[in-house]
């Protein structure tokens, strides 16, 4: 998809699918869980182990990203592995980390968000 049809698609009104998908991606856990699976399939346990969250928490946010068809799963025996369900899942990720290495510095530094018990938040005060 050009930045042409991307803009095209938004003026038509779909801005506020694009903006779910990128709140989607916002969560620090759901951004964590997305990255650990780019290096593979993995179960809940492992994830559970690589991001540092409850089991509860992981399973939640991977039920999120299963409906919103960003990661599919695959049942073994009594085993449940995940992995990314689309490729474009890996480019959104290659790309932010691109625009990470060149405004990353700028990114951390910016006043008009802050952190608030460890969710990010838009300030509202200019």
């Amino acid at each position: 998809m050009t930045m042409e049809s991307l803009r095209d698609e938004m003026a038509a009104g779909s801005a506020t699918v694009a903006a779910k998908l990128f709140r989607g991606f916002a969560d620090p856990t759901r951004l964590a869980i997305l990255l650990a699976l780019t290096e593979g399939e993995r179960r809940v346990v492992d994830l559970v182990r690589e991001v540092g969250s409850s089991q509860a928490n992981v399973s939640g946010h991977l039920a999120c990203l299963k409906d919103c068809g960003l990661v599919a799963d695959r049942p073994e025996g009594r085993q449940v592995f995940y992995r990314i369900a689309v490729p474009e899942v890996y480019e959104v990720l290659k790309a932010a980390e691109g625009v990470l290495a060149a405004t990353g510095h700028r990114i951390a530094l910016c006043p008009n968000h802050e952190e608030i018990r460890g969710r990010s938040a838009m300030r509202r005060d200019p």
